[in-house]
């Protein structure tokens, strides 16, 4: 059973109210003066299944869900080994012990940030990129201590995009570069903490998606927050295929403001009192499905590294079938909870029969069903086309009268001499007539 508790941190004072609706994240306080671990850090390599308050240090024990959402439970068998994360977002940053090791490649697709991907760029959630990243796959500064991410193990690639006007390229072309690049440099799973905030997308997605999917990348996204005017989800969480993820609060309740609702959420995880590492090393408490996202991306890299014969669709279905029913859900899946609350201990243990589909949806089905006419297949020429020469230019005819039709010629030569010959032939007959008549008369009449 998923436990609910929470240890507040030392002390927070407010630093950002919040971020641009691009970035699926909601609220943001800084950290400051945590205080030190109580007890000095051990030598032991993984960390109990519930461990006493008093030894762990602040900031880890200020990471609830690793206790109440089964990670550490996925830790005594992998803590993510051999797979790679892609964070396509703002840049995970240089200088943070927690990214020592962590980060192993990266590329910029904004023309803003440099080769590398590791220099944030945007004016206010230049930092969002290394929250992000320190959620999935933080290092900590010690054997117990410091901001530990759900793969602690599995390695990073930093890919900066560019929000809003100052980016040098569309968003949408940013994002098609990105995961091809990510799936090219050998992703496992692919982490998106943004969103649209339209439930469409364009087209060259169809292709980028498809890219990943057709290589085996699990890819995970952000549903989105109320709080930043998210109502409903939109792409890239309606795209079919991706595992959209949902936020609930620390008692496992459907956050108001830190996320929102759809019929494409397909799990839910922790977004609220969440911690993430600045580019700077600063530690932040932060809010938004942004942060819920690469807690799931995470526990997708424990699954991949535990079982690494499973291709991404039963990774998936693993997350979704292991999860624990929220209580206030209504359906299965439900538009805020979808399937349930996220458990990483049992996705990597549990027994689940594979499947021959990805439970989330197929692209390529909605490709033909949806967009029929640009995807249907060219018709395949069987055979060398017949010249047929041309046809002769159409010669002047003479219109040709109906014989049934008098003309110039019939009258002149025939109907009139036949008429005024009959009706000769009639005076003369009616003439002889009147003559043999007279002479009968006459001959009859009585003499005197």
């Amino acid at each position: 059973m998923i436990r609910r508790s929470f240890a507040s941190l030392a002390a927070v004072a407010v630093l950002v109210a919040a971020l641009p609706l691009t970035a699926a994240a909601g609220s943001v306080q800084s950290i400051a003066a945590l205080p030190a671990a109580t007890t000095a850090a051990t030598t032991a390599a993984t960390p109990t299944a519930t461990p006493e308050a008093d030894d762990v240090d602040p900031v880890r024990r200020a990471e609830y869900w690793l206790e109440d959402y089964g990670v550490y439970d996925a830790w005594e068998v992998t803590r993510g080994e051999g797979v790679r994360i892609a964070i396509i977002d703002t840049g995970i940053g240089r200088g943070p012990a927690e990214f020592e090791g962590a980060v192993v490649a990266g590329t910029d697709v904004s023309g803003l940030g440099t080769s590398d991907g590791r220099t944030p760029v945007g004016a206010v959630d230049a930092d969002h990129g290394s929250w992000v990243g320190s959620l999935a796959a933080a290092r900590g500064t010690g054997a117990e201590e410091g901001m530990v991410g759900v793969a602690p193990e599995a390695e990073l690639l930093s890919v900066s995009v560019g929000f809003g006007a100052a980016a040098q390229k569309p968003f949408t072309e940013q994002i098609a570069e990105a995961i091809r690049w990510s799936v090219d440099t050998g992703a496992d799973v692919i982490n998106m903490s943004l969103t649209t905030n339209e439930s469409t997308w364009d087209e060259s997605w169809d292709d980028a998606f498809m890219y990943a999917f057709d290589n085996d990348v699990v890819v995970v996204v952000a549903a989105g927050n109320r709080g930043s005017g998210t109502t409903k989800v939109g792409a890239p969480a309606t795209i079919p295929g991706v595992l959209t993820v949902g936020g609930v609060d620390p008692n496992g309740v459907a956050s108001v403001d830190a996320s929102t609702q759809g019929i494409t959420i397909g799990v839910s995880a922790p977004s609220e009192r969440l911690i993430g590492v600045s580019a700077d090393g600063r530690l932040v408490q932060w809010d938004g499905t942004s942060g819920a996202a690469p807690i799931v991306a995470g526990i997708a890299a424990l699954v991949r590294s535990a079982h690494p014969d499973l291709d991404a669709q039963n990774v998936i279905n693993r997350i979704i079938q292991t999860a624990e029913p929220a209580a206030a859900a209504t359906a299965d899946p439900d538009p805020l909870y979808g399937y349930g609350l996220v458990n990483a201990g049992a996705a990597v243990t549990a027994s689940i029969p594979t499947v021959q589909s990805n439970p989330m949806g197929s692209l390529s089905d909605w490709i033909r069903l949806y967009r029929r006419a640009d995807s249907a297949p060219a018709p395949v020429q069987t055979q060398e086309p017949v010249v047929v020469p041309a046809l002769p230019p159409v010669e002047d005819v003479t219109t040709v009268a109906s014989p049934l039709l008098p003309s110039y010629s019939t009258l002149v030569y025939g109907s009139v001499p036949l008429m005024l010959g009959t009706a000769s032939a009639i005076l003369v007959a009616l003439g002889v007539t009147a003559a043999v008549r007279r002479i009968r008369s006459a001959r009859s009449s009585p003499s005197r």
